[in-house]
């Protein structure tokens, strides 16, 4: 069995070693392809090569995106193959760090920390919050809101999804109501984990901001384009949004001086709440586990929805 791939050495080398017997070809991101570059299954990474479309018609039958979205991937190119992706192998670590932006938004962390001895032996201006009893507001209850979930509700917290299915959420303990604007007017913490695509484009604008609970605190771990990021502005100038904690955000990087790198209710991270030791070998065992099925003749899993965007 052949595998063409664009993907990292290292990250070949673990496919490779899961399977010995699979003969697998790096192939260049542009120019011309040799002639005998062929094979049912493409592995590449979650956005465009210049000669991605080159290589769909090169006998591929299944293309596997080592990422958790989809969105900067040409979907229009997809026709008769499956596209799959290794949708939720990011949940542990992203789920992690959002609790931990939440607890140090409760904890008013970094700022409590001392540098000196304090002019008090305690200091009973500071009043810190908590967890516990809070409500908790998730935006897409797929792999990384069901992990954010399971490690909210030990802390006691009170949490409700939205999701566009509005099916039942995967968990007990987690309840699934009918609007965006219901479950942001009843949120303390709003987590965003949502696929970006055109219909959830902006989904925050200033009506779904105008809706929030005052003083929330909204953590947007999905895309920046879930946000309109003037809206949030203006939201968080006016106090309804007490502190954004953004990971993602439009575009990335954010241009120099731009507002968000100095405005004091945001906490920015570069795109890295996905890392933790053995973070590639989590993107990799999704597509080694279909490679399995796929060998066997079995359903794939983390199939995209080419027509909704995920």
């Amino acid at each position: 069995m052949r595998i063409l791939h664009q993907i990292r050495k290292e990250l070949a080398a673990m496919i490779a070693a899961a399977a010995p017997d699979v003969e697998l070809i790096a192939v260049p991101a542009d120019g011309e392809l040799a002639a005998e570059i062929r094979a049912e299954v493409l592995v590449v990474y979650p956005w465009a090569s210049a000669n991605i479309a080159a290589l769909l018609e090169r006998g591929v039958k299944w293309v596997h995106a080592i990422g958790t979205g989809v969105d900067a991937f040409p979907l229009r190119l997809i026709t008769t193959q499956t596209l799959t992706c290794s949708r939720g192998a990011s949940a542990i670590p992203i789920s992690e760090w959002t609790l931990a932006v939440m607890l140090a938004f409760e904890k008013h962390l970094p700022e409590v920390w001392i540098h000196a001895a304090p002019e008090r032996k305690r200091n009973l201006g500071v009043a810190l919050g908590g967890l516990h009893g809070k409500a908790l507001g998730l935006v897409g209850i797929g792999g990384i809101g069901t992990a954010v979930a399971e490690r909210a509700l030990p802390f006691g917290m009170h949490v409700r999804g939205f999701r566009r299915s509005g099916a039942p959420a995967e968990i007990a303990g987690v309840e699934v109501v009918r609007s965006l604007h219901e479950l942001v007017a009843a949120s303390d913490h709003i987590v965003i984990a949502a696929p970006a695509t055109a219909a959830t484009r902006h989904m925050f604008d200033r009506d779904a901001f105008a809706a929030v609970k005052p003083g929330v605190h909204l953590v947007n771990i999905a895309r920046g384009s879930l946000i309109d990021q003037e809206a949030l502005r203006a939201a968080l100038d006016d106090g309804r949004v007490a502190m954004a904690s953004l990971d993602a955000v439009e575009p990335e990087p954010l241009p120099a001086e731009h507002w968000m790198y100095t405005h004091p209710r945001v906490r920015l991270s570069p795109h890295i709440s996905w890392s933790m030791p053995g973070a590639a070998e989590l993107l990799i065992e999704p597509f080694l586990e279909n490679l399995r099925r796929y060998r066997r003749g079995e359903a794939l899993l983390g199939v995209v929805d080419v027509a909704a965007g995920y």
